[in-house]
């Protein structure tokens, strides 16, 4: 049986539940669940802190994970990433009072406040920074105003809340982080851990393309399918008049709108989108 850690919650939390949903699995699960066994695939769930995950997974006790590049790297726990899963952008990035430093450099021999202090430490001694650091649990940007720290490292979407306290980001990110999914180093691949990722990896094609069907004289025909080559190739079949071939090609849906208009300028009818539930590349 495959034993999978999700987030339990925070941001990563719903879209980690969706995407397993979409999957297939959690058919029947509550959000209230801790543990949630899944005969039909054969595998169970364990709902934790999502910064806990990567420490399960890296001992053993659990296959494989869903959590944040962040927590991961945090923990220092001997696990790795093996599928990003494109949700949950953040950065981690060090923040000051305004004008106090334009560089991180600036901020030596200071005080910094953070929650993730494997990360900072790291950081600092590879950038060759002297300062200190104060390990918080949880959101940190009052520590400067509440006299516990001169500055601060955090995971921002937007820093928006980093403005709102008074501060203002230095330098460039330390880390860009995203959900991914973690497994144990030098774990063996076994077949429920590859079914797992397939189904996956199959979502996020899914979410990220369209199928489109189209008419097009069969003279334009090369023309067309150069449009919208597929993934292999797309699917070309003959219609009752022989002038016209109808088609079938996924394609990225961010682009849809404008091959669409492409196609109907080129002299394709009867265009049509359809969403992609599941697949399998």
């Amino acid at each position: 049986m495959l034993r999978v850690a999700v987030p339990n919650k925070g941001q990563l939390a719903d879209p980690a539940r969706s995407m397993l949903v979409e999957a297939g699995y959690l058919r029947s699960a509550s959000i209230r669940d801790l543990v949630v066994h899944d005969p039909e695939n054969d595998v169970e769930f364990f709902f934790l802190r999502p910064r806990d995950i990567a420490i399960y997974v890296g001992e053993g006790t659990l296959d494989v994970g869903i959590t944040g590049r962040d927590m991961l790297l945090d923990s220092g726990a001997n696990a790795e990433e093996i599928l990003t899963l494109g949700f949950a952008p953040s950065s981690f990035r060090l923040a000051a009072p305004v004008g106090m430093a334009k560089t991180p450099a600036d901020l030596g021999g200071r005080t910094i406040a953070t929650s993730y202090a494997g990360l900072l430490e790291a950081y600092l001694e590879r950038e060759g920074i002297p300062a200190r650091v104060v390990k918080l649990d949880g959101a940190v940007e009052n520590a400067v105003a509440l006299g516990v720290a001169d500055a601060v490292a955090d995971v921002v979407a937007t820093g928006a809340t980093v403005r709102k306290a008074g501060l203002e980001l230095v330098g460039d990110p330390i880390l860009t982080s995203e959900a991914l999914v973690v497994r144990r180093r030098e774990a063996p691949q076994v077949p429920a851990i590859e079914t797992f990722i397939r189904r996956l990896h199959g979502v996020m094609v899914a979410r990220s393309y369209v199928l489109v069907d189209y008419d097009i004289l069969t003279e334009m025909l090369d023309q067309a399918c150069a449009m919208t080559p597929g993934i292999e190739s797309p699917t070309v079949s003959s219609l009752h008049d022989p002038r016209w071939s109808a088609v079938r090609a996924m394609v990225p849906a961010a682009d849809v709108h404008r091959v669409m208009d492409d196609l109907y300028e080129l002299g394709a009818r009867g265009i049509l989108v359809t969403d992609i539930h599941a697949c399998r590349i």
